[in-house]
Formats: C-alpha cells, structure tokens, sequence
C-alpha cells in the first residue's frame, strides 16, 4: 500500500491547488460542520481552489456523526450534482473527516477526497490512516470503512481557533505515538506546554507524530496486526467515552484516551513489568493536564461489558494492545476481568 499523500504546511490554499492540479476531476465539494465554517473555512475562502464550491455544512459534536448526518450529505451531494469525478474536501476535526471520509467513500461507490484537520487531534489521529464512520446505537464508530484519503493537508493554522480543551485532546494521541516510538520523542512530548502558542514547534512535533502513525498504518493498511498497536489506551479509553455518553455528561476523545494510556499502562506494569517510574510520570502529567474521569467500583461491570464490546475484542475476550517498555510493543493481550478491576483500582489511587 502507498503512503497517503501527506502536506505538512501552513500554506493551505496553496497546498489545495498543487492536489487538485494532480486529479483527474470534474468539482468538487466541501464538508465542514457548524464551527469551522464560521471560525476556519474563512482562512481559506478566499482561495481560487475553493472559491465558489459548494459546502455542505453539518452540525458540531460527535452526537452527530451519525447515519443520519451522512444521509443529508448523500442527498446534498445529490443536488450538487457529485459523479464519481468529484472530490471531497473534508475541512473540519474528527467527526467531519470520519464523517465525511465515510459519505464520500460509499456515495456511488466511493468518490476520492481529501483531509483538512482543523485541529489537532483530527491531524494526528482522524485524517490519517484511513478510518472512516459513523456512531450507531450508542457504540462508536461502529458503521464505517477503511479507505484513504487522496491526500491530508497537516497544518498548525487553524489551530488558534481552538479552545484549550480540543488542544489537550488531541495531544493525547501524541502521547500515544511518544509512548509507541521512543523515549528522546516521548520526553520531547512531555516537556511541551501543550498551551504554548509556539505553532511552529508544535507543528515540527505534530509532523514526528503524523509520520508515526503513517509508517504503521502503512505497514498494515486492515488492522490485521502492527496497527493494532495505535489501539493502546483505547481500549479502556472507549469504554470511558462510552460510559460518559450514557451518562449524558459526554468527555472529549483525548481526555478518554489519557484516562485510558493510564490505565493500560497499569496492565503494561502487571503483567509486562513496563517502568514503573514512567508510568508515574505518565499518570502525573494525565492528572496535572486532564485531570481524573470519575469512577467507583459499581462502575467496573458496565466498563467491563464496554470493553468487552470494542471491536478489537473477539468471543467476548478483553483484548489490548500493551507495552513492556517504550517503543517495545506486545500486541494481542488477552487481559482478565479481575486485572482490569485491579488496573482501575490503581487508576483511582494515581487520578482521584
């Protein structure tokens, strides 16, 4: 499988135009939601690249990244009049680039398009890689295919747009890499302010990551192996995004994620002997930066069944992929009920 075309630039516009010069295409549209039409898509409306093509405009919030939502995009790309030529421009975070990535693959049996992240976990998690879909029955992600986009413009400038919240979320995921990569990186990760409005060093951070998690995805496009190594924190991390959806107080995906790395780095401790000082220092800064997702001991069944039900767990086995040291990765670990207990036993100790 060939590497994604990937533009690391703050000159978007210009990266647009050197994309679509390269394709074969007829129109194109844009898919943004709500916020970044009004807070991003004008750092770049006046671009001849852009200039004129329709948006189609969805709702804010992952709430929304639904069967529903893409229904009122195939009907809009409809009235656009979209042929299989036509490109999709996916200009937003997560939801819009899942979402979107979605729509355009399966309307007339898939169209090509390409990812503008307009934050920074849509840059180093979403727009990469080639996961696409939509929640469904109150699961995430649940409907969707793989399927790459032509081409992902990385950027840091829309990124002063963001609150402080969608800032923290999305380095979760670089933690993530820091952790799966090596120590110089993840050291580099952890003396960062994540607040620093130093765009430049960021981006050179952000350009470490994204190449990452290219290179895994790259050597396994399905998930059949490697990959599943970009599931770590995840695990736990759903099963938290999931309880606080039913809870109706719904977390951003990075703070569930942080949660979730503390948590299978305990299990990396049981049962791989991964550093302990590391993980202390990981569950300091998750504390200092994301602060503790609320739990008890009555919360342990439902966040068990949670997990139970991810996609990467099979016969109703708890499957994660774990470290016994930065960069050492043990993928496919089958972890019992009672560990799990004890990891988030561990987890209140070092948050709460």
């Amino acid at each position: 499988m060939e590497h994604q075309q990937i533009i690391f630039s703050n000159a978007i516009p210009e990266a647009i135009e050197s994309i679509l010069k390269e394709l074969d295409f007829n129109k194109a549209v844009i898919i943004t939601d709500v916020n970044t039409h009004q807070f991003a898509f004008p750092k770049i409306a006046d671009s001849p690249a852009v200039k004129g093509v329709p948006c189609i405009i969805i709702k804010s919030g992952d709430t929304y990244k639904t069967m529903e939502t893409a229904t009122t995009v195939w009907k809009q790309l409809e009235v656009a009049g979209a042929t299989r030529r036509t490109v999709v421009i996916n200009l937003g975070g997560g939801v819009v680039t899942d979402l979107g990535g979605f729509a355009a693959s399966v309307f007339k049996r898939g169209l090509r398009f390409i990812n503008i992240p307009t934050t920074l976990l849509g840059a180093v998690d979403a727009a990469i890689g080639g996961k696409t879909g939509v929640n469904f029955n109150g699961l995430k992600n649940e409907i969707g295919v793989f399927n790459e986009a032509c081409a992902v413009v990385v950027s840091t400038l829309f990124f002063d747009t963001l609150p402080p919240t969608e800032l923290k979320s999305g380095y979760a995921e670089m933690l993530k890499h820091g952790l799966l990569s090596d120590r110089q990186y993840f050291a580099d990760l952890l003396n960062h302010d994540i607040l620093d409005g130093d765009r430049e060093h960021l981006l050179g951070l952000l350009k470490r990551s994204v190449i990452i998690k290219r290179d895994i995805v790259a050597a396994d496009p399905h998930e059949q192996g490697l990959r599943r190594a970009l599931n770590l924190g995840h695990t736990a991390g759903h099963a938290f995004e999931s309880l606080a959806m039913k809870r109706m107080e719904p977390v951003p995906h990075g703070y569930a994620v942080a949660w979730g790395l503390v948590v299978e780095l305990i299990l990396s401790h049981m049962i791989y002997k991964f550093p302990s000082d590391i993980l202390h220092t990981v569950a300091d800064f998750v504390r200092d930066n994301y602060g503790t997702f609320p739990i008890t001991c009555d919360d342990y069944d439902t966040l068990l069944a949670l997990m139970r039900h991810d996609k990467k767990s099979l016969g109703g086995e708890i499957n994660c992929s774990l470290l016994a040291d930065v960069g050492d990765i043990k993928l496919g670990t089958i972890v019992s009920s009672d560990d799990i207990k004890a990891s988030l036993d561990i987890y209140r100790d070092l948050l709460q």
